[in-house]
């Protein structure tokens, strides 16, 4: 089985590139992914799988059926949203929508997921289970994820794959983690209210951006000084807004920022810890404040089982000289998570650097993949689940 879908995967490789560069040339923002969810369900009507459009908003699902003689249905999930960013890649088939920019892989992700779908569906013979894929919108936003979930997509899944690119991962290798891949990711908003007065005389004021500024040293120093190191905790604050006019002192400045962990005990008492150090700092200095946290996404928790078969089909694919065992999680996040409280899953790092060259990092401008990891990734994804029956 093995030969026969390297062979298919092999056949159609001109055809996946150009499907990438079709959906690389062509980036959509997340949840108006529409030209984008037309043409997928297209490719995929035509390889002859039943499909569903505007699932989840503008996402689309594929359903191939096996033979039933296994009722334990598997699903794939990609992604296919863009990023807002002008590219500067100089490719021939750069994004012709200004602005956006297929940055993070979403276009390769889309591609595997297709090609893995044409590899399956030209076997010669039906897979012991069913197989639902997964083409999901708006996960730069970390909102795609629930919308799929809410529409009831894996509802009635066993088993979910997922995968992502990984520049610092040359192509043709692939890396995986058992545990931990990516970090659960907050958002946090905090108002200092305090009084205008004065430059001239602070004393008759209290100063919210002064306060703002101890509030945030007060959460660096105490994430290193009262949280344990070996579960990490990334805080960010990214914008700072306040203030009138250079000689009037601040009655108001919000913060905005970002928090990444790694730990659920972390993760589930993060929103008290903060607040609590917020109240403090500014109780001693007579101002008020405003609190907001917002839960973006939990931690990918990669299935141990289900990672196993990722590890044994590429190797068994490609050697194991190619398969990095990834010792350290990511502080990115993924909403691939989202999923993961409905059913078990795992996902992998798909290698896409390239080896002569200069590689740039995900979100950048001139962000680039060597192409022959998609052929990779379908490998690895339909050995991967024809493998999942065979346990």
């Amino acid at each position: 089985m093995l030969n026969r879908i390297k062979d298919l995967t092999q056949q159609l490789a001109p055809r996946l590139i150009d499907i990438r560069r079709h959906i690389h040339a062509h980036p959509e923002l997340s949840g108006h992914e529409q030209q984008t969810a037309t043409y997928i369900a297209g490719v995929l009507s035509s390889t002859g799988l039943q499909v569903r459009e505007a699932v989840g908003r503008t996402g689309v699902v594929g359903e191939l059926a096996g033979s039933g003689a296994d009722g334990r249905r598997v699903a794939l999930r990609t992604d296919m949203d863009a990023l807002p960013m002008e590219e500067r890649t100089g490719l021939s088939y750069a994004s012709r929508n200004l602005g956006l920019m297929h940055a993070c892989g979403h276009d390769v992700h889309a591609t595997v997921g297709l090609g893995t779908a044409m590899v399956l569906a030209q076997l010669g013979e039906p897979l012991p289970g069913d197989v639902r894929f997964l083409f999901q919108p708006a996960e730069e936003i970390a909102q795609g994820a629930q919308w799929m979930v809410d529409a009831g997509t894996v509802d009635d899944v066993d088993a979910l794959f997922g995968l992502h690119v990984f520049p610092s991962i040359p192509g043709g290798e692939i890396g995986v983690r058992y545990g931990a891949l990516t970090a659960a990711a907050d958002e946090l908003e905090i108002v200092i209210l305090g009084e205008s007065g004065h430059g001239a005389r602070p004393h008759e004021a209290i100063d919210a951006i002064w306060i703002a500024s101890q509030v945030i040293t007060t959460l660096q120093q105490a994430i290193s000084r009262t949280q344990n190191p070996l579960r990490p905790i990334v805080l960010s604050i990214g914008q700072i807004q306040g203030g009138r006019a250079p000689n009037i002192i601040a009655d108001r400045v919000t913060l905005t920022g970002t928090v990444r962990s790694l730990h659920p005990e972390t993760y589930e008492t993060l929103p008290l810890w903060i607040e609590a150090l917020v109240a403090n700092v500014c109780a001693s200095y007579r101002a008020k404040y405003e609190f907001t946290y917002r839960r973006l996404v939990p931690s990918v928790q990669n299935d141990r089982a289900l990672t196993q078969i990722i590890e044994q089909a590429f190797t068994e694919a490609y050697g194991s000289d190619l398969l990095q065992n990834l010792l350290e999680p990511s502080l990115g996040a993924e909403d691939f998570s989202v999923y993961l409280a409905k059913t078990p899953g795992t996902m992998f790092r798909l290698g896409v650097g390239f080896r002569d060259r200069p590689n740039y990092p995900l979100h950048h401008p001139q962000f680039d993949v060597d192409e022959q990891a998609i052929a990779v990734g379908v490998v690895t994804l339909a050995y991967g689940i024809y493998k999942y029956w065979q346990r």
